[in-house]
């Protein structure tokens, strides 16, 4: 795919020449060229469309939400002024905040236009299908005031019940799973075994490969036949299809759907010609934002909607000539990081923009004037010496022709021109601009990032933005309580993100302890409330598997049982006050001792509070625990309990005199004037495939991550389907590469100040962050440090 740069056939003459036609309103052109001529030249490519595909691959920082605002508004000011029919513009992009950003920008540039502010519609990809087929309730099946709509995870009730009907109707094939590939049918191992396969093994593989199936229109019958080419000793693609039509029976005889049904009950709407000619006919043009992270079901939609109204062609096909489409995409593939846990795969994007290459229709938005140069290079820097160092590997040192190989797109940011339009573009860095250290510890770690945040907040905090970004969620909660006192001491805002999105947690976790609660006997139900415990730190980390297996045994152990150990009699304390709990308290307080139990702070036992008000509202007048499980066990499956976000959402994580701890994920499309990045050490970026020790039994593999490779082989049309060797390394090199390209995201966020560290010794897990020991730095940081040794921080200097 080139990375050479074109100018759309609609350049500066044809603007002149529109301005000298007569117009309804004669500055509407000056207007619009003003607008344009306040772009650099990759957003210019944008508002310069007028017609047709348009690919624009845009690096970090380039403004592809300023551009496309800018380009949105123009179009719609141009179908304006040469239509008055009442198409309008159907702008996608990935998550609700973003969407309520472009909606705003968007409006300013029609207010810049002297328009009214109308003629466009923002949605996530999801609300644009959800909008279809509730508008064709009678072609969709979708009846929403019947329906409920969930988010399936590896712990919902639909998967376990999926996966234990299809343990009830595959006896022989689970007898297998269960004997793996060594068994000597001693009775506590098989009780163990079953516990992993049952609650672990086969609802993770039954939700990845409904997300991977679902989202890519391909069914439980196509994945039987799929799995007739492979051979390895499990069937796993025939187990998955099982598993995922048990799961797919459960959701149509509850009324309940999923995302994957809105994107498909939009795509039946769509494959009505009528409906489809409707829909279409209110439509002159889609703009997609953040495209890498489109399914193929999801691009499928945008296509037919995009396509030319009025053709006769079949536009229910997924095949539609891409020169009749009305579709601007824009994204990133260096910036996809969630197709290891998402169905979106960069492979598609990239496949878009070299069909508008051959076409002459891929603009590059290389030009990024979000952080200074030193942030820059070393972003460029990385990215090609983690590319080099893959197709070392991987294709002895060969390029491919399509980079599919490696990690990265060949695409280098550049620093904008004199004269950007942008203010501060570019800025001066704050110190060297990059920061690298080698601490000796994690505990030194906090100890250098103190000393640096308290420095660059006694300046003028209210013109501070600063983030913490963190590759897990359990290294923020870590550093939050390291930090806070030291924030205290020198009136710092402190905003943990991972501790708001915790409370969405509450209810799942009370429900867990609950059911245990009311069957204590359960190998399941216990395992759950463990897993509970042992998320809030409650109880140390422990194999749960061995003590679900044998209930009675672990709570109540008599005189013949083995002697436990501490960590065991600890975990078993708990589970019996639990128990008291439910003999000794009224119903209505039990939600609230056990967020108590729980050690939830502030705002984790305001919304316990109110989780217990409105439970005991819906069981007013039949009080029993089946009601109150029965009431709890609908609202988390129905989701219906989350708290909404707000417009602000982004505002809130990037405010000045503020220190965000935030997650490398959750910090994409967001940016901060310093930026730090500890703990990058290899074992979690790029990380390795690790097998739990207690799945060992079936191989060194896992069944759900075979199968993710195999259905993406054969979506990608890949002549035979791995067997489980070359699908587990396929597997492999796809999470090397999507954490490389995380790390990338995170680089990338900073504008004046980029600090990063690596220290001697880190924990091997972070849920045991007390246990040090000696931890290789993620690869590329000695590269770095080798490249830029000026930015090596002397910790022998500063420690004197």
């Amino acid at each position: 795919m080139s990375d050479s740069k074109f100018t759309i056939p609609v350049v500066q003459e044809l603007l002149d020449s529109e301005l000298s036609e007569r117009s309804p309103i004669p500055s509407l052109q000056e207007k619009i060229l003003a607008i344009r001529n306040s772009l650099r030249p990759g957003q210019q490519q944008m508002a310069d469309w007028q017609s047709g595909p348009l690919a624009i691959s845009a690096v970090p920082g380039a403004g592809k939400s300023t551009g496309m605002a800018a380009a949105a508004a123009i179009a719609i000011a141009r179908q304006y002024e040469r239509s008055s029919s009442r198409r309008h513009l159907v702008v996608v992009t990935f998550t609700r905040s973003a969407a309520a950003n472009i909606k705003a920008k968007i409006r300013k540039d029609l207010k810049k236009l002297s328009l009214p502010q109308m003629g466009f519609f923002v949605y996530t990809l999801h609300g644009l299908a959800l909008n279809i087929a509730s508008r064709h309730s009678d072609l969709s099946g979708l009846q929403l005031e019947n329906v409920t709509l969930i988010t399936p995870t590896q712990s919902h009730r639909f998967i376990r019940t999926a996966v234990e009907q299809w343990i009830a109707n595959n006896p022989g094939i689970y007898l297998r799973l269960l004997e793996g590939h060594q068994f000597d049918g001693e009775e506590t191992e098989r009780l163990r075994r079953q516990s992993v396969l049952r609650t672990e093994v086969l609802p993770e593989l039954a939700n990845t490969v409904i997300h991977e199936a679902k989202s890519s229109g391909i069914s439980p019958e196509k994945l039987r036949e799929w799995s007739e080419q492979t051979t390895d000793e499990y069937a796993i693609l025939s187990v998955a299809a099982g598993l995922y039509e048990q799961y797919q029976n459960l959701m149509r005889s509850r009324d309940f759907i999923d995302y994957d049904d809105m994107i498909l009950a939009a795509l039946r709407v769509l494959g009505n010609d009528s409906a489809r000619r409707i829909e279409q006919n209110q439509v002159f043009a889609v703009f997609e934002d953040e495209a890498q992270d489109s399914s193929p079901l999801q691009t499928q939609l945008l296509e037919i909607l995009a396509s030319h109204a009025g053709d006769e062609r079949d536009n229910s096909s997924p095949l539609i000539p891409h020169s009749a489409l009305n579709l601007v995409r824009v994204g990133d593939p260096n910036q996809a990081i969630n197709s290891t846990f998402t169905p979106a795969d960069p492979i598609y994007f990239r496949q878009f923009c070299e069909e508008c290459d051959r076409i002459k229709r891929l603009a590059t938005m290389d030009q990024a004037g979000r952080s200074t140069r030193i942030i820059i290079e070393a972003a460029n820097f990385a990215l090609k010496w983690i590319n080099n160092q893959s197709l070392a590997k991987t294709n002895n040192g060969q390029q491919t022709p399509d980079n599919r190989q490696v990690p990265f797109r060949f695409q280098t940011i550049r620093p904008v021109e004199v004269g950007d339009p942008q203010d501060n573009a570019n800025p001066a860095p704050v110190g060297r601009g990059l920061e690298l250290y080698t601490p000796r510890d994690i505990h030194h770690t906090v100890e250098l990032l103190s000393q640096r945040v308290i420095k660059l907040f006694s300046e003028d905090p209210t013109k501070t933005s600063a983030a913490i970004l963190v590759r897990e969620n359990r290294q923020g909660r870590w550093l939050a309580e390291a930090l806070t006192p030291v924030c205290k001491e020198h009136n710092i805002i402190l905003y943990d993100v991972g501790e708001r999105d915790r409370r969405s947690h509450v209810p799942q976790e009370i429900l867990a302890l609950l059911q245990f609660c009311d069957r204590p006997h359960s190998p399941d139900y216990l395992k759950a409330a463990l897993e509970a415990l042992v998320q809030r730190q409650l109880i140390p980390t422990q194999d749960l598997n061995a003590l679900a297996s044998l209930p009675e045994e672990f709570l109540y152990p008599g005189p013949l049982a083995a002697p436990q150990s501490e960590t065991v009699q600890k975990a078993a304390r708990l589970c019996r006050s639990l128990l008291r709990a439910r003999l000794e308290l009224p119903l209505y307080q039990l939600i609230s001792f056990l967020a108590l139990t729980l050690n939830y702070d502030q705002a984790e036992l305001a919304t316990a509070d109110k989780l217990a008000e409105r439970v005991n509202q819906q069981i007013a007048g039949n009080s029993s625990m089946g009601g109150m499980l029965s009431a709890l066990s609908e609202i988390v499956s129905s989701e219906r309990f989350e708290p909404v976000e707000t417009e602000d959402s982004e505002e809130r994580y990037t405010r000045c005199g503020q220190l965000t701890i935030i997650t490398m994920h959750k910090a994409k499309g967001l940016d901060w004037d310093y930026v730090f990045l500890p703990f990058l050490h290899e074992n979690l970026i790029p990380g390795r495939f690790w097998v739990p020790p207690q799945s060992q039994f079936l191989g060194d593999f896992t069944l759900s991550e075979v199968a993710r490779a195999q259905i993406r082989a054969a979506l990608h049309g890949e002549s035979t389907i791995p067997d489980v060797t070359q699908a587990w390394e396929q597997a492999k090199h796809l999470k090397i590469s999507e954490e490389y390209r995380l790390l990338y995201v995170a680089m990338t966020r900073a504008k004046v100040l980029l600090w990063m560290s690596a220290a001697q010794k880190a924990p091997f897990t972070w849920s045991k962050p007390e246990n040090l020991q000696e931890q290789a730095p993620c690869p590329v940081f000695p590269a770095l440090k080798l490249q830029f040794p000026e930015c090596v921080a002397n910790l022998a200097v500063m420690t004197k």
